[in-house]
């Protein structure tokens, strides 16, 4: 797909990777629709920055927890006529063991169900009042951004960045990207990235962390077979790889984790054998 002339609704696109990817798209031609709610300082910077580049850029604060205030944002989608070609769907929220600690803990009684509600729910929200404008589109491409706490769960050296909740509703992810790939078809391509330790989300830029001792972080690094955290330059990269070359790629998930999953132990030599 050409990205030149198409509208693009990317969630969670006031800051971190959301932000970087909607530069991207920008940069690409794009038109953006992009929802706000948390970071309000981030959020009118944000639009500043688009605003002086696109006037066409449209951007509303929009709970997408909430099926009405969602409701809503498809609502301006019709009356501004522009349709929708791509949906980021780009929206998290994990509390991490190391900054929160248990969930019995007074502070965190509303947590689990916070990680929940943003990390899986509002997906599902936005998906569904999207998908009849992807339709219209002659080629329409969805994709999801989930994380590898997927598979660890609070397991390894990741487990001090990965709280049970959110892990859980990441695992659900993959479901519904295959789920909704099997509704879009064949017009609409809804594929999965599922990050490591990003820069900004769980990464060296975060609170969490530089909580973890220096130890810690060495054991998350030494475990990525690649040596490093990611950034969400790479992250936007794979984004437009899955946007414009991966025309026949649906329902699959892309693990953007620089080895995290494959680094727990080395492969065992092959002994003499006893025949």
């Amino acid at each position: 797909m050409k990205i030149t002339g198409k509208t693009a609704l990317v969630a969670g696109g006031t800051r971190g990777i959301g932000l970087t990817i909607a530069r991207k798209l920008a940069g690409k031609g794009a038109r953006l629709i992009i929802p706000w709610y948390d970071w309000p300082e981030d959020a009118q910077a944000m639009q500043d920055e688009f605003t002086s580049l696109n006037q066409e850029h449209i951007f509303h604060k929009t709970d997408l927890r909430n099926p009405d205030e969602v409701r809503q944002l498809a609502r301006i989608l019709e009356d501004t006529c522009f349709g929708l070609d791509i949906l980021v769907n780009n929206i998290e929220r994990g509390g991490m063991p190391i900054v929160h600690g248990s969930y019995d803990r007074e502070i965190n009684q509303d947590q689990w169900r916070l990680e929940m509600d943003t990390t899986l729910l509002a997906k599902k929200i936005l998906f569904e009042n999207c998908l009849p404008f992807l339709r219209r589109a002659e080629e329409a491409v969805v994709i999801n951004i989930s994380s590898i706490a997927a598979l660890t769960g609070r397991t390894g050296p990741a487990g001090l960045l990965f709280s049970d909740g959110y892990a859980a509703a990441n695992r659900a992810i993959t479901t519904l990207t295959q789920t909704w790939a099997r509704e879009g078809a064949p017009s609409v391509r809804v594929n999965e990235i599922m990050l490591g330790l990003i820069d900004t989300r769980h990464g060296k830029k975060t609170r969490g962390w530089n909580a973890l001792t220096g130890e810690q972080r060495r054991d998350l690094v030494s475990h990525t077979l690649v040596g490093r955290t990611g950034t969400p330059a790479e992250v936007a990269k794979a984004v437009l790889f899955l946007i414009q070359n991966a025309g026949y790629m649906t329902g699959a998930t892309l693990r953007l984790d620089g080895g995290y999953i494959l680094g727990g132990e080395k492969p065992a030599p092959i002994p003499p054998g006893i025949i």
